[in-house]
């Protein structure tokens, strides 16, 4: 019989908590400081929390397996039984199984971590092989079906697509060469029929199965593929309704295949995907499917244009009888509530919202739908007058050419060479240094007034010591002066940027336990004061050792920032890239001679279709270029890439024109060297050799091994040493040892040459 789907959801809620719940018990269970049974009793209660919250706002259907204690895409693997066998060989429980697949043993490094489609969230990457032995593990989803029950309230299984969790897998290193995850479909189908027949059996209406690797250029065997899988989990006698949802864009081809197959519902994201609307009139009536129709954007913070929105619905309701409002994606992507930011500007405030604000927008369209329009409130106005600068676009518009490009490579790297004396290869980090609790609670202090500002210069001045005089001592070459004042790589630019806001308590997962909280762009972007100089000073002075300036760049600010809808993006990381243009000038002029620009977001925003990869790369490019091209030649300019795929973007990372490009590559097995050697990179390059998101520290055999394969690949002078990453979230007990080993390693590759 037909369950009706109902009328309002959402595709998933933010799991961190309002105050970072998640954060503190996995964290603390790490610690050693809660035990198992305290971290699961955390979890329960926001899950809990999470339930009742979209019940109470009115929510028609309730999403579960939501939840992650590190994340979905890993929670998924453990579901359908694709364990590694390195893991399961290690004879642990299946908590600790699951953190050790997240971050890493002593004996086996962590899964691969990388970036969820064009998002800033990471997730980890599944090895499946030949003789991966999938089996269905129904009991996590059974157990939160159970526990939403006990409040009262029916909700909706979630689990990663079968086609989408192969095509985001990886062959693992048994697999021979060429083999392809989804070869391995058909077995994993099966499982899923086994999830699906247990929900059946415990009374589950319907269960979501996300497919949004479809929204990117898909072949047609692959499309193939998720027919085929869709018709088979269809023609299970006994099973939930299936919702397909897809989000981040378009269909496009793929959408025909998909509603060619009798599954019940099929989400649709028509906020990143509006061009879904005229997929659906191409194919004609479906009075018997549920269209869930995202309406409201679950990636950024603005209002939704209700009315806007509400239009959609209708021209919708042409098309087919049975609609659905929900959100574009899940909510994951935004902060929790707009309510804890009591000190944002009120004129700014009135135009945002997140999580649960857009729930209650969801409620609102799902009535419009029923009832009309002609409740919903008008659409936000224009932006002020007071958020644009003339000055800034007028000195944009002014930047000829000639200013926008370093001299050629080879030039700079000759004075380069004469300047610095560097060894062949040399050593480096990335940035950051440990954030200790000492030096979160003195900037807490200074910024809420209990610590006068000479105070607090003296106590990071002091870090800052401590810091040179750390790496002076392992031996590093290059040093940096560990950021003790910045509490993230964006925030911290934002606070002294005009056009930026920064919220209290915005914060939004990255990966794990790690959260961010992205400051809201939302007018003209504009430099009022150096804003590094002082502290990148002060450490060049403490040492004969070059000291990098550290930035973030345009492209990295925008990727991880809340960006404003009223102008386009490429425009808005010229201003930005202006403003960056006067830092690095003021580094220079302050006797800074290495600045690293970091763009570890290029990957990120890459266009999930090939049609839009150019026009992107060329203004990310223009944005790093400009940003850049006013350093002198002597001036070392460095940048950083991480937790990405690069092959796609090799021409655009050459095209930056950095003379020392950083790359993660510990965790993909170094792969990314196979590529640089059939491009044929031509500048220097740093192939991460330490994997800093996970407390495993290599032995010194492993670093020389990495080291080696990256001398085989880029001729040795152009090679730098370094880990994969800033070292802000280890302890300085480890990164004693593992940069101690890093450099060990260096100077017993450095004598084979």
């Amino acid at each position: 019989m037909y369950a009706p789907f109902g009328t309002t959801t959402v595709l998933g809620y933010p799991r961190i908590g309002p105050h970072r719940e998640l954060k503190s018990a996995v964290e603390g269970f790490w610690a050693g400081h809660v035990d198992a049974a305290g971290l699961l009793a955390a979890a329960a209660k926001l899950r809990e929390d999470t339930w009742r919250t979209l019940r109470d706002a009115g929510l028609a259907a309730v999403p579960s397996h939501t939840f992650s204690l590190y994340d979905h895409v890993l929670d998924t693997a453990v579901t359908v039984g694709a364990v590694p066998a390195r893991f399961a060989r290690l004879g642990l429980g299946a908590l600790e199984t699951y953190f050790a697949m997240a971050r890493g043993t002593d004996a086996e490094p962590a899964l691969e971590l990388t970036k969820w489609f064009d998002t800033n969230y990471h997730y980890l990457v599944p090895e499946i092989g030949p003789d991966t032995a999938f089996a269905a593990d129904p009991g996590r989803l059974l157990a939160e079906v159970a526990q939403a029950r006990s409040l009262g309230i029916e909700t909706r299984p979630v689990l990663v697509g079968p086609a989408t969790f192969l095509l985001l897998a990886k062959a693992d290193a048994a697999a021979p060469a060429g083999f392809d995850p989804l070869s391995r479909l058909d077995d994993l189908v099966e499982v899923y029929g086994a999830l699906l027949a247990a929900l059946h059996g415990a009374g589950v209406a319907w269960v979501q199965l996300d497919e949004p690797a479809y929204v990117g250029d898909r072949t047609p065997a692959q499309i193939a593929a998720l027919a085929r899988a869709y018709r088979r989990l269809a023609a299970l006698p006994a099973r939930p309704q299936i919702f397909v949802a897809t989000y981040f864009g378009a269909l496009g081809e793929a959408l025909p295949a998909l509603l060619d197959t009798p599954v019940e519902a099929v989400g649709l994201d028509l906020v990143a995907g509006p061009e879904n609307l005229d997929g659906l009139a191409a194919h004609g009536q479906m009075p018997w499917r549920t269209v869930v129709a995202g309406l409201v954007d679950g990636r950024n913070v603005w209002r939704t244009d209700l009315r806007a929105a509400a239009a959609k619905a209708a021209a919708l309701r042409e098309l087919c009888d049975r609609v659905a409002v929900s959100t574009s994606c899940s909510l994951l992507h935004v902060p929790v509530d707009l309510d804890a930011e009591v000190d944002l500007d009120p004129r700014l405030r009135e135009r945002l919202a997140f999580a649960r604000q857009k729930v209650d927008e969801v409620v609102a369209l799902g009535a419009a739908v029923r009832d009309g329009a002609d409740g919903l409130p008008p659409a936000v106005a224009a932006p002020p007058p007071h958020w644009r600068d003339e000055k800034v676009r007028d000195r944009l518009a002014a930047l000829g050419p000639g200013q926008r490009r370093r001299v050629p490579y080879p030039r700079r790297a000759a004075a380069q060479r004469e300047r610095w004396g560097l060894p062949v290869l040399p050593t480096t980090t990335i940035g950051s240094f440990p954030q200790t609790a000492e030096i979160r609670r003195a900037r807490a202090a200074w910024r809420a007034g209990r610590l006068a500002e000479s105070d607090y210069v003296a106590r990071m001045r002091s870090e800052i010591d401590a810091v040179l005089a750390f790496q002076e001592r392992v031996g590093l070459d290059v040093l940096v002066h560990g950021e003790p004042e910045r509490s993230d790589m964006v925030q911290y630019f934002a606070e002294r940027l005009s056009g930026f806001a920064a919220t209290a308590h915005g914060w939004v997962q990255s990966y794990g336990s790690r959260c961010v909280r992205p400051p809201i762009l939302f007018g003209d972007v504009a430099r009022p004061a150096p804003m590094t100089v002082a502290w990148s000073a002060y450490a060049q002075s403490r040492t004969d050792r070059p000291v990098k300036g550290m930035l973030t760049g345009p492209t990295t600010i925008l990727a991880w920032s809340f960006v404003r809808e009223d102008q386009a993006l490429a425009d808005t990381a010229m201003q930005v890239a202006l403003a960056l243009r006067d830092e690095v000038g003021d580094l220079e002029r302050a006797g800074i001679g290495v600045i690293q620009v970091d763009e570890p977001a290029l990957r990120e925003l890459l266009p999930l279709r090939a049609r839009d990869h150019r026009a992107y790369l060329d203004w990310a490019v223009a944005a790093f270029q400009i940003a850049t091209a006013g350093a002198a030649e002597a001036t070392q300019i460095h940048t950083h890439l991480c937790y990405s795929e690069f092959g796609a973007v090799l021409p655009a990372i050459e095209a930056l024109d950095a003379d020392v490009t950083s790359i993660e590559a510990s965790r993909s097995r170094m792969e990314v060297l196979a590529d640089l050697a059939s491009a044929g990179y031509g500048r220097g390059v740093g192939p991460g050799v330490y994997d800093i998101h996970s407390p495993r520290v290599p032995e010194q055999a492993e670093v020389v091994a990495a080291l080696r394969a990256a001398v085989a690949a880029v001729p040795a002078e152009r090679v730098w040493v370094n880990p994969d990453c800033g070292l802000k979230t280890r302890g300085y007990d480890e990164v004693e040892r593992a940069l101690t080993r890093l450099v060990a390693a260096a100077r017993q590759v450095r004598a084979d040459q």
